[in-house]
């Protein structure tokens, strides 16, 4: 499948996706958000990607919407629409039974932030900065930024950066949990590779699994992530992935998982 403003190499099972608008500083514009709804019909549905690494092609990450986007004539109804179509997409990453890693190499900032919110893992350069800067121009982060947001760093630092609109180092989105590691930018993309193969060579129903109860249990009560988990064991507990490593631990060898 071809894309416009998007990169995709797949390499031993990892799909590398490129943001690929250098010029632009890879904003979100309309190819893009089509580029997407695309994209993450692939991902689902290739058996031969296993993880998932998104990084952007210049100096930047993203620096979020296309200014033109936003300065349409638009009518609520239609941009609800057009709104919940990027969700949909940022939504789908989040649940996709495939880990995904944000490599951040450069400035990101509002869509292109949400797009790493949306990722299991960070990796940050130590070149990257962060912010939602929405409110330079009326409007908050729409598309799952401030739910996502809260979730992940807490109320009152979420609010922080919506409200005064700053962008924060690399090392201070780590500190505050926005990112899980900082690397030298020339490690970057070495590092989330690394990632990615480690990630493969774990169970994959069992991560999938993970994934679904833990973006389930963000929201849910207690009681009901308990039931959620126990369902999941049931099924993992009759893997043959299961199996493999109860093996591999009593034969002091590393598992070799398949899938099923």
């Amino acid at each position: 499948m071809s894309y416009k403003t998007i990169i995709l190499e797949i390499s031993d099972r990892i799909a590398t996706i490129t943001l690929n608008r250098p010029d632009f500083l890879n904003a979100v514009n309309e190819d893009m958000r089509d580029d997407f709804t695309r994209l993450i019909s692939e991902l689902q549905t290739r058996d031969e990607i296993g993880a998932v690494i998104l990084t952007g092609a210049g100096r930047a990450f993203s620096a979020g919407g296309d200014i033109s986007y936003f300065e349409r004539d638009w009518d609520t109804t239609s941009f609800r629409a057009e709104n919940h179509r990027l969700m949909q997409f940022f939504d789908e990453l989040e649940q996709i039974e495939k880990p995904v890693i944000a490599a951040v190499n450069g400035p990101c900032t509002g869509a292109g932030l949400q797009v790493t919110l949306s990722c299991d893992l960070r990796l940050a350069s130590d070149r990257a900065k962060f912010g939602f800067k929405e409110n330079n121009i009326g409007l908050i982060p729409g598309a799952g930024g401030c739910s996502r947001l809260v979730k992940l760093i807490g109320y009152g630092k979420a609010k922080e950066l919506i409200f005064i609109g700053d962008m924060i180092s690399a090392a201070e989105a780590e500190r505050i949990g926005m990112v899980n590691r900082v690397v030298p930018h020339d490690e970057l993309m070495a590092e989330a590779r690394s990632m990615a193969a480690h990630l493969l060579t774990r169970a994959p129903q069992a991560l999938g699994l993970a994934k679904k109860i833990l973006w389930q249990s963000v929201t849910a009560d207690f009681q009901t992530g308990r039931v959620l988990e126990a369902l999941a064991q049931s099924v993992l507990i009759k893997s043959e992935d299961h199996r493999e490593g109860i093996r591999a631990f009593r034969e002091k060898r590393k598992p070799k998982f398949n899938g099923r």
